[in-house]
């Protein structure tokens, strides 16, 4: 079994930053893939960014140039840095690992609210 924690949301003014965190733990040899998609109420869960295990990244268009993955695999860990933050930033991100042989994992997520 594999178990994600997120942390690091909250609520946040436009303009400002937040930093994201997912830590994997459980039966764990080797992650692929970690990576953070979002859900708005009344939207589909979308891809936000993802990276490989040799730190090769994509993200999606409307986050391009504000935010930034990253990983610390000796510690299964994932971070999203998030800047210049918009009101349509505001969702529940959810963290995803691919490990291999075993599958895709989700988190609970994290929500982070955008709003002055």
């Amino acid at each position: 079994q594999v178990q994600l924690v997120e942390s690091g949301g909250g609520l946040v003014q436009p303009g400002g930053s937040l930093r994201l965190s997912c830590v994997a733990s459980g039966s764990i040899f080797n992650i692929n893939v970690m990576g953070w998609y979002r859900q708005a109420p009344g939207k589909q869960r979308e891809l936000v960014a993802i990276i490989t295990s040799g730190g090769s990244t994509n993200y999606a268009d409307s986050v391009k140039g504000r935010f930034a993955i990253s990983r610390d695999n000796a510690k299964n860990t994932a971070y999203l840095q998030m800047n210049s933050l918009k009101p349509e930033d505001t969702a529940v991100y959810l963290c995803y690992v691919n490990v291999a042989l075993r599958g895709g994992y989700w988190g609970q997520g994290t929500q982070v609210t955008v709003s002055s």
